[in-house]
């Protein structure tokens, strides 16, 4: 069995499929990306769950898929940006002061990409935003302490662990304890029956996606391909400007306001209507504005309610703030990764796999939904954690990192121009085919809140 056969195997089982459906795969292409982590099987694996639950869900309904082709190359290649501008530039990724730093005891990383999260890290150190002046203020701390100060004061980063660090961690066992996905099925759908499109296996499916960085997206993106309506919903002043030319692709996106009740009465209309519901913010955060999984199920006893966070669901960092590149640095990814290339530095993942991982992942789980809730006409809440994944990762065979891919090059790329809200764009080919049918958009990638918040 091939390593992504491997980790395909354990993520369809994960999610409750019959381990048979792994047969339909047919994986193409060799190559990995760089790293002393099988993530190009990681990659390859978790597109293919999300195809695998998408074949099942023809298969349903009446319409064979035959075998799920999967592209090793592209799978890989989409866990990085999947546009290419043409004639314009999309703006950096990390904000100026956001790179590991050095601590009076090790290293840690200041995530800062959001004002309010830059501003609490910078009002901790007591330092301008000045990237020197950053360090030097950082070199006085101890690494443990400083991720301490920075998460109370409602800012972002993580202190670099070691795997055996992180394994002993009172965090890191609670993970270790949570199922890769968790299921569970509650209330009665009622009547759902809609047309199904042999085109567009998700056509009538509606998704409120409420995700930001980057998991979310990337898992509702994907349900767009395969033609859910899906609407985006961020509030009044969030914006992604290095990645929403990338993750809105196929969708609507529109503001609420959820302080208001005007914003709010909004909210509970969408949630009524819908099938699939997203969310990627920490655990308590919908509870706060009053849409607790409770209230959820209580709107819409059929919906498919599908979570994640950043450290778990469990454990005295279950609320906590963090992303992909924070997950790396306390799950002891960074650290293995430094050891591997004899550096004196952190090493994190080529790519934000565990980021886009747990997306793919997420978008096979509401796909499932969907099977279990015609199969049984209930709805269900699904859940992961990036945590979960970086161990999901962590546990898998190391590929061979001498046998890399060849460098991007235009014929990865489609034809056809993508007229997106900042300019003409080409995007990845789609890694993923079954019995002729592709991943397609019907709409091109656009700004956040341009759209109105109802359905089409």
């Amino acid at each position: 069995m091939t390593g992504t056969l491997n980790a395909l195997s354990h993520l369809w089982l994960a999610l409750g499929g019959a381990l048979h459906w792994v047969e339909h795969v047919q994986e193409r292409g060799e190559g990995n990306l760089p790293s002393a982590f099988a993530v190009s099987d990681l990659a390859a694996a978790s597109i293919g769950a999300a195809g695998l639950a998408l074949a099942e869900w023809c298969d349903m309904n009446g319409a064979p898929s035959g075998n799920v082709a999967l592209d090793r190359r592209l799978a890989s290649l989409w866990f990085s940006f999947s546009i290419r501008p043409d004639g314009w530039s999309l703006p950096p990724a990390w904000d100026a002061i956001a790179p590991d730093y050095r601590t009076a005891d090790g290293w840690i990383k200041l995530h800062t990409n959001a004002p309010h999260h830059r501003a609490a890290a910078l009002g901790v150190l007591e330092t301008a935003a000045e990237r020197e002046k950053v360090a030097a203020a950082v070199g006085l701390w101890q690494a443990d302490a400083l991720e301490t100060a920075i998460v109370s004061a409602g800012g972002c980063a993580a202190a670099m662990r070691s795997r055996s660090q992180w394994l002993a961690h009172p965090q890191g066992v609670a993970v270790a304890t949570e199922p890769l996905v968790y299921c569970e099925r509650e209330g009665s759908a009622g009547d759902r029956s809609h047309r199904f499109d042999i085109a567009r296996p998700l056509k009538g499916i509606k998704v409120l996606d409420l995700t930001r960085i980057l998991a979310g997206p990337t898992a509702t993106r994907l349900l767009a391909g395969f033609g859910a309506d899906v609407l985006r919903i961020d509030p009044p002043d969030w914006e992604e400007p290095s990645l929403a030319p990338d993750v809105t692709l196929g969708k609507r996106c529109a503001r609420l306001d959820l302080k208001t009740e005007a914003g709010r009465a909004v909210l509970r209309a969408l949630v009524r209507e819908a099938d699939i519901l997203v969310s990627g913010y920490r655990a308590d955060a919908l509870e706060r504005v009053g849409f607790g999984a409770e209230t959820r199920r209580a709107l819409n006893p059929g919906l498919i309610d599908v979570s994640l966070d950043a450290y778990g669901w469990s454990g005295p960092w279950a609320r906590r703030r963090g992303f992909d590149s924070l997950v790396q640095m306390s799950a002891g990814i960074a650290e293995a990764g430094m050891r591997a290339s004899g550096g004196d530095r952190p090493a994190p993942l080529p790519v934000q796999a565990i980021d886009h991982a747990t997306g793919y992942i997420l978008a096979a789980a509401a796909i499932r939904g969907l099977v279990t809730r015609q199969h049984t006409g209930c709805g269900s809440r699904w859940r992961t954690s990036l945590a979960r994944v970086a161990e999901f990762l962590s546990a898998l065979p190391a590929g061979e990192t001498s046998a890399q891919f060849s460098p991007l090059s235009d014929a990865d790329f489609t034809p056809a121009i993508e007229t997106t809200a900042w300019g003409p764009a080409h995007r990845l080919r789609p890694p993923l085919t079954m019995a002729g049918r592709t991943i397609t958009w019907d709409r091109p990638a656009g700004r956040l809140g341009a759209d109105i918040a109802r359905w089409c």
